[in-house]
């Protein structure tokens, strides 16, 4: 099948005109690539690869980009995790995930009654989390980066000090923000004298210039415990936050074990826990693999109902048993193994739906917003890097630092307030995720890695909160089952469920009317009628590596107005090509 765009799928070589900052949905290349939510940062990474970083410096310049050009989600005050696959075969992941000001308690976000304060955990200073997107850069540059950490952060500190024309899509999103309008200090950064930026309009944002020139003279730790780190304590103590020079000091980026699971012949490389993402997944690929979806592609019905059966109960393990590794004891090899995920399948009634009512955690033996961005960027080397990142919902707490230009997230607002309690995205948390000092909240973020026999083959994530991990899933079964292209994997429709609410959320054809009745009289309950449906999720951003020649397929979700996939060097230019090569 065919899932087409307009023109938005489309050769490597062309050019789509959409607006300021557009860039090509889909390139090609044997040297490299960089796949991400904004042009410019995709052209900052592979300026990056062309001075000859590899894909970790790429990586890092393309972070720091983004936290410029796509301040939704780009950022320095938020956090996010790496997965990294070296060309010799070692995989790592770096967990730069926020954490918990000293401060933070249990009960902070609750009135005398016990019951959660609106938007007391998504707005303003006390919303924000200890940053950690500067120390998890500078850690996998330090660690597996060959160029020098001024050369990766001086693109950003170019587009920062210069400008770059803004898109019709972040007007929008500057004008239609209601965190922002609620702060002095943002509005000076992104509004023009009080009036809203348009498209096209040249956005400099001199205060992230000059942070970003400390940084790249004075190395990472200045953001901790220099001028930086003074303006953010001083910026939160005059709006009532918690975070201290000893929060920034004591923040630490962690390297871990990326978990590793097998699914019909390929490895999935992807993050472990405080993700929840990685577990699972993983719990969701076990379980459908034993189902021959390839043969069920023809049964819509059939194949909607295990997808939603497995994503109910993945879900439900996730709310009880995820968490921080370092505060909670986090079952992961009993979630993630098949002998579980067998389990779990035999409770599924391929007649009919379970109710959520009726499906606690199971018995192991042993929240990120829609404003969320991923990039992935593999080199000629065959080193590869995917990378999530977000300051959660959309532009974070709102809060600008004075003086430093750049947003805070309301990361907070992942934690569990009052475990057992919906948060933002209606997730239920539990125990495991509960708010304490210096711990880092459940996340939802799937940065994932594909091998076929010890061979990169895929390197993908996606934005969306919890929509992130069903549509990691659903791009993994499209690519593995159903044989698609990466293009028409990405660009296919998607379905979720997440346990709690018990609701089937659907976009726009992805499930045909005649479907959603029979799944609903097997009884499944959708969020809406699917043709009055127009809302979508994800932003995903991935690189398919083919095992033959090597070409490197970058592709950026049509989802995205803005998103780019660059190369190194166009397909038939590169001196190895055949095509290019001298008789």
């Amino acid at each position: 099948m065919t899932w087409r765009y307009g023109s938005l799928i489309i050769c490597a070589t062309v050019l789509i005109p959409t607006g300021p900052g557009a860039g090509q949905r889909t390139a090609q290349s044997h040297l490299g690539m960089v796949v991400s939510a904004s042009a410019p940062a995709s052209r900052a990474g592979v300026e990056i690869l062309k001075r000859g970083g590899n894909a970790v410096d790429a990586a890092c310049a393309t972070a720091l980009a983004l936290a410029v050009t796509y301040p939704a989600a780009g950022n320095l005050g938020g956090g996010g995790f790496m997965v990294i696959r070296l060309a010799g075969g070692r995989t790592t992941a770096i967990d730069y995930r926020e954490t918990a000001p000293a401060l933070a308690n249990r009960n902070m976000y609750l009135d005398s009654r016990g019951d959660p304060i609106p938007d007391s955990s998504l707005v303003g200073a006390r919303a924000a989390g200890v940053p950690g997107t500067v120390a998890g850069l500078a850690l996998a540059q330090r660690k597996y980066g060959k160029l020098s950490w001024s050369d990766v952060i001086e693109p950003a500190r170019r587009l920062a000090e210069h400008g770059f024309p803004i898109s019709a899509a972040l007007a929008g999103d500057l004008r239609e923000s209601k965190v922002l309008a609620r702060f002095d200090e943002s509005r000076r950064t992104f509004q023009n004298g009080g009036a809203y930026l348009r498209a096209g309009d040249i956005l400099k944002q001199p205060d992230l210039a000059a942070t970003l020139g400390r940084l790249q003279r004075k190395g990472p730790d200045e953001f901790y415990t220099g001028e930086t780190a003074k303006r953010i304590a001083a910026d939160q103590s005059a709006r009532g936050g918690m975070i201290t020079l000893a929060d920034l000091k004591a923040y630490r980026a962690v390297e871990r074990e990326p978990l590793v699971g097998r699914y019909r012949g390929y490895e999935v490389v992807t993050m472990p826990p405080p993700s929840s993402g990685g577990i699972a997944l993983l719990e969701m690929l076990h379980i459908l693999e034993r189902y021959n979806l390839a043969e069920m592609r023809g049964d819509p019905i059939a194949t909607d109902h295990v997808l939603i059966e497995a994503m109910r109960r993945a879900f439900a393990d996730r709310a009880e048993f995820a968490g921080d590794p370092d505060f909670v004891n986090v079952p992961v090899a009993s979630l993630t193994s098949h002998r579980y995920a067998a389990s779990v399948a035999a409770s599924i009634d391929l007649e009919k739906a379970t109710p959520s009512s009726q499906i606690g955690h199971g018995q192991p033996t042993a929240y990120e917003s829609p404003q969320t961005t991923h990039f992935s960027v593999v080199d000629s080397a065959g080193n590869a890097v995917s990378n999530t990142y977000t300051l959660n919902m959309g532009f974070g707490s709102g809060v600008t630092v004075k003086g430093a230009g750049f947003l805070l997230n309301d990361e907070m607002d992942d934690f569990a307030a009052k475990p057992g309690t919906p948060n933002g995205f209606g997730l239920i948390q539990g125990e495991a995720n509960s708010i304490a000092p210096r711990k880092r909240p459940l996340s939802s973020m799937t940065p994932t890695i594909l091998l076929k026999d010890g061979r990169l083959a895929l390197v993908v994530g996606s934005p969306g909160g919890p929509t992130i991990i069903s549509t990691v899933l659903q791009i993994l079964i499209h690519v593995i089952d159903h044989r698609m292209s990466l293009e028409e994997a990405i660009a296919a429709p998607r379905i979720h469920h997440q346990w709690m609410p018990d609701l089937v959320r659907a976009e726009r054809s992805a499930v045909a009317p005649v479907v959603q009745s029979r799944l609903e009289a097997m009884g499944h309950k959708f969020a809406n009628y699917v043709g009055e449906r127009s809302d979508r999720w994800g932003d995903a951003e991935g690189i398919a590596i083919d095992a033959g020649s090597g070409l490197h397929t970058g592709v950026s979700d049509p989802r995205s107005p803005d998103a780019a996939a660059i190369s190194s060097f166009p397909p038939h230019t590169h001196p190895n090509h055949p095509a290019t090569k001298r008789h």
